[in-house]
């Protein structure tokens, strides 16, 4: 059992070291097949959160121990609720870009959806998530080998989803980050049921203005997942502005 944050280093060249933060209660190994396209021309970080008692702290908390384990990095890719851990990340000064995936930074981004965060706990411990839920969230097939990348499987990830959820209003979200010096990029699936397309509307009216938004056509929450060429095309550009910070060291 994790007790808190562990890092896995994709890459160790010279180009932007970027940490890759995963949704509610989906694996940070979920991001591999995006990491390896991106380890050519960026030093990719897969991050996995804390589990069962120890996964009851809220963005901000996560935030912190991110910062503790990676010390400031260039970027961060951040799907769903990833997306509040990045926006604190921000706020802090620990990035200098942050791309959203299916993202928010806050509940309300969500719309109504946004008052019924905490429910996805329950639903995760309850619902046994399984194959036909995976198959929703990525609105394609999953090979049942991969369907635990994209869904909590184990008693012990949907007893972590149920604690991380329950702790999401436990503490402020992170503040607009539109006055920041923080280069953004959102991107987004038109067939995600989970974070809408909408969301990306209300999303980059918190970030700073002009930040670019794709749409991705047929994907959906889990676009690094099911789409991982096609964000290696949009964040790629970005990613070579964002060149690597000078004098930051890593936290041991």
């Amino acid at each position: 059992m994790r007790r808190v944050v562990e890092l896995t280093e994709m890459g160790r060249g010279t180009g932007p070291r970027v940490l890759l933060l995963a949704g509610l209660g989906a694996r940070g190994a979920g991001f591999r097949a995006l990491a390896e396209r991106l380890s050519f021309m960026a030093r990719p970080v897969l991050v996995e959160y804390p589990e069962g008692r120890h996964a009851a702290c809220g963005a901000g908390e996560l935030a912190r121990q991110v910062l503790t384990a990676a010390g400031q990095v260039d970027a961060v890719v951040a799907s769903s609720f990833g997306g509040m851990v990045a926006g604190h990340l921000a706020a802090a000064g620990a990035v200098r870009g942050v791309a959203f995936l299916g993202s928010f930074t806050r509940p309300e981004h969500l719309g109504l959806r946004g008052h019924l965060i905490a429910m996805m706990g329950p639903i995760a411990v309850l619902g046994r998530p399984g194959p036909l839920t995976a198959c929703v969230a990525s609105w394609k097939r999953v090979p049942a080998e991969q369907v635990p990348e994209v869904v909590p499987t184990t008693t012990l990830e949907r007893m972590t989803t149920l604690h991380r959820a329950f702790a999401i209003r436990g503490e402020p979200p992170p503040p607009d980050l539109r006055r920041l010096p923080v280069s953004c990029l959102c991107i987004q699936g038109d067939r995600d049921v989970l974070v809408p397309a909408s969301t990306m509307a209300r999303l980059a009216a918190s970030l700073p203005p002009g930040t670019p938004q794709h749409l991705l056509r047929g994907a959906g929450h889990v676009p690094y997942f099911t789409h991982p060429a096609e964000c290696a095309r949009l964040l790629t550009p970005w990613l070579h502005v964002l060149s690597p910070a000078s004098g930051i060291e890593t936290a041991a």
